[in-house]
């Protein structure tokens, strides 16, 4: 019993040598942290001289070194596989944010530690000279995306009774079945829409908003088949929402994202 004690003891302490290093915090486009993934498993990055993944860049105001709000920071991406990924990015820093911290959790014996605290967030954006380049690589994932692969599904125990063109029977059973149950039509309002994935959304998003500047969150749901508290999200990161005036009650594209999708249009 002494053992066994101890060893759970010892598996639920919390390392905290880490707790006071500061961390940034940064939210990337997809297509970053995809080319990240994949170089993380590369086997270059698990020895001991490991390629740097980007250098991040401080500009500062020598006449207003004192202004926080004068430091501006550019992330330069060291490479990138895909031909139009953008390889510079603002870093916009967050100014009031809540309070957090930095978990890791190793995959033998669950051993939980501290590493560290968020000092800045930020939101990584394309640099303005990027947006051209940008706008084609959304353009290219949106198409992408609407490519439906055929799928093969072989069907086990069947007699060829619901492969029968029955007008106006749905679900038909064969009659030696042992379970007789009346099937009914689903309703669109009663299945449970799947979350597709939040790239993939996003480029289906910009590609609507091509065709028109304005959409309804109604009018989202109905062309995206998407639930309507994952597409708000979606929504608030990439458009303001018009409280008043010709279009109240819709949305449209934030400026920065405006300008992509116009100059893709465009072209």
């Amino acid at each position: 019993m002494e053992e066994e004690n101890g060893t759970m003891s010892s598996s639920s302490n919390l390392e905290t040598s880490k707790a006071e290093r500061s961390v940034w915090l940064m939210k990337c486009p997809v297509v970053v942290a995809k080319s990240w993934q994949q170089k993380n498993q590369h086997p270059l990055h698990h020895s001991q001289h490991q390629p740097p993944l980007a250098k991040v860049v401080l500009s500062l105001d020598p006449l207003q070194a004192d202004d926080p709000s004068s430091l501006q920071f550019t992330m330069e991406m060291a490479s990138s596989e895909a031909a139009n990924m953008p390889k510079t990015y603002a870093l916009n820093m967050f100014k009031d944010f809540v309070p957090m911290g930095v978990f890791s959790e190793t995959n033998q014996g669950g051993k939980v530690a501290v590493e560290g605290k968020v000092e800045h967030k930020f939101d990584m954006k394309p640099h303005g000279e990027n947006l051209e380049e940008y706008g084609k690589l959304c353009r290219e994932r949106t198409n992408k995306s609407m490519i439906k692969n055929r799928q093969i599904q072989v069907i086990d125990n069947d007699r060829g009774v619901l492969m029968r063109p029955m007008p106006g029977m749905v679900g038909l059973v064969s009659s030696n079945s042992k379970d007789k149950k009346k099937t009914q039509p689903v309703k669109q309002s009663d299945t449970k829409r799947t979350r597709r994935d939040r790239g993939e959304l996003e480029d289906i998003m910009f590609k609507l908003f091509e065709r028109q500047p304005n959409w309804a969150l109604k009018q989202l749901v109905q062309e995206t088949d998407q639930p309507a508290q994952f597409l708000k999200e979606i929504l608030n990161e990439l458009c303001v929402y018009n409280k008043r005036g010709a279009n109240q009650g819709t949305y449209e594209l934030k400026p920065e994202y405006k300008k992509s999708v116009d100059d893709t249009s465009a072209d």
